[in-house]
């Protein structure tokens, strides 16, 4: 006689922990459950998603008697209520008694709606939201809290109110037999069979909010997550900005005094570049506009060394649309002036190659140049600004899925190789 109620009240649990996370797959789901503080049409939203869900429930047991324990409709009442407040549980505890009202428990509808307001009530005694998603089962727990926190007297009385309270409302079910549907027979069942009732229905609540909030502690892993990577990007590129104006501003006074004129000219080309800088906002620019950026830039560097610094571009047509980091170039072509030509009296040439091949894109930036030396070069994708900053930022946006590496040799010049995934234009615009 026992076992004939304790099976359904575990296959309950069961049921209970499925459509738990049923519901936590679905995005629009996950992004309600998000919200602390909704409006009234998300309320309602909610609170359909779960009338319908354990509306469904309800019907099943109506209209198939021997499939009890997917009823779940007080439970999925009193966690309407809790997670939305009272609009949220009183529509939900109205729609899931439709089915049961029609079968004849005529007062289902009002235990339901009932139930549901009660968890708006107890919503609003939370100390804080997040207290809710907290709640045990387990009495001893609850009370040891009460006594542990004894400067969260409100927190933990909080606790202990949610643990009556949802015991009272099982308790209001077991005096009900015949007017509303009862899983364990009532209050003249064996005094086991009550007793795991009640606890079926506290864990039945609790399995729920443990499994959602779950749910909610990956999502806001997943946003710090991505907080993390644009605030690491954003600052590694703030970092390239102010190092090229400084060297540009270092470049316009040395010839202030000895060329004004010059001076002039590279002032309205810097301003040209600023222009630039201060119009893109994307952490993404075309293969094209990097190029165009890269010939202001040059343009300032050719007033300053002349005619012995040589540029050219060796550019496949089909890589001009592909997306790369902005300014991934500028810093390159910097080193190679600064390292490689900057220090040789007869200046040298930067060349620039691109290559499309097996979904990436392949960069060539190289110079004829006074080298680097093995020493250095060992530590040159880990220290400074300029190389080290643009490896650190292909590896934040591509992860594993890019490669960068140096070749140098002293007295015979620099090449830097970057292969980098493929990314269109005109497939996405990331900002």
């Amino acid at each position: 006689m026992v076992e004939q109620y304790l099976v359904p009240l575990l296959v309950k649990l069961g049921v209970m922990a499925s459509i738990a996370s049923f519901l936590a797959r679905s995005n629009s789901f996950k992004s309600m459950l998000m919200r602390e503080n909704r409006v009234l049409s998300e309320r309602l939203v909610l609170g359909l998603w779960l009338s319908i869900v354990f509306g469904v429930g309800v019907a099943i047991r109506v209209l198939i008697p021997t499939y009890r324990a997917a009823d779940l409709g007080l439970e999925a009442c009193m966690i309407a209520g809790i997670l939305g407040g009272y609009v949220t549980g009183l529509l939900s505890g109205i729609m899931i008694a439709i089915p049961a009202q029609l079968a004849g428990e005529y007062l289902t509808m009002p235990l339901l709606a009932g139930v549901g307001v009660l968890g708006g009530l107890l919503r609003d005694l939370a100390p804080d939201t997040e207290e809710i998603w907290r709640f045990s089962p387990l009495p001893d727990l609850n009370i040891y809290r009460f006594f542990k926190e004894s400067q969260n007297y409100r927190r933990s009385a909080f606790h202990l109110l949610l643990l009556v309270s949802l015991s009272m409302v099982e308790g209001l079910r077991q005096m009900l037999p015949g007017h509303v549907f009862v899983l364990s027979a009532g209050k003249g069942a064996h005094p086991i069979v009550q007793g795991a009732a009640y606890a079926a229905t506290l864990f039945a609540i609790a399995i729920p909010l443990k499994i959602w909030h779950n749910t909610r502690n990956e999502k806001k892993l997943e946003e710090q997550g991505r907080l993390l990577v644009e605030a690491r990007l954003a600052a590694l590129t703030s970092q390239i900005n102010p190092h090229f104006l400084f060297n540009t501003l270092n470049s316009v006074s040395s010839l202030i005094r000895t060329d004004p004129n010059q001076a002039r000219v590279m002032v309205l080309k810097l301003s040209k570049v600023l222009r630039r800088l201060l119009r893109k906002h994307e952490n993404f620019s075309t293969l094209r506009d990097e190029l165009s950026f890269i010939d202001d830039y040059l343009g300032i560097e050719v007033v300053r060394f002349g005619a012995k610094l040589r540029f050219e571009k060796e550019i496949a047509e089909d890589t001009l649309d592909i997306l790369i980091p902005s300014m991934l170039l500028q810093p390159l072509v910097e080193n190679c002036i600064k390292h490689g030509l900057s220090g040789r009296v007869e200046g040298g040439t930067i060349r620039i190659r691109t290559r499309r091949g097996e979904q990436k894109l392949h960069l060539l930036v190289e110079d004829d140049g006074a080298g680097i030396p093995e020493a250095k070069l060992a530590t040159l994708l880990d220290r400074g600004i300029g190389v080290s900053n643009v490896n650190e930022r292909l590896k934040v946006l591509f992860g594993n899925q890019y490669r960068m590496w140096v070749d140098s040799q002293p007295g015979a010049g620099t090449r830097i190789q970057i292969e980098m995934p493929e990314l269109q234009a005109d497939l996405a615009a990331v900002s």
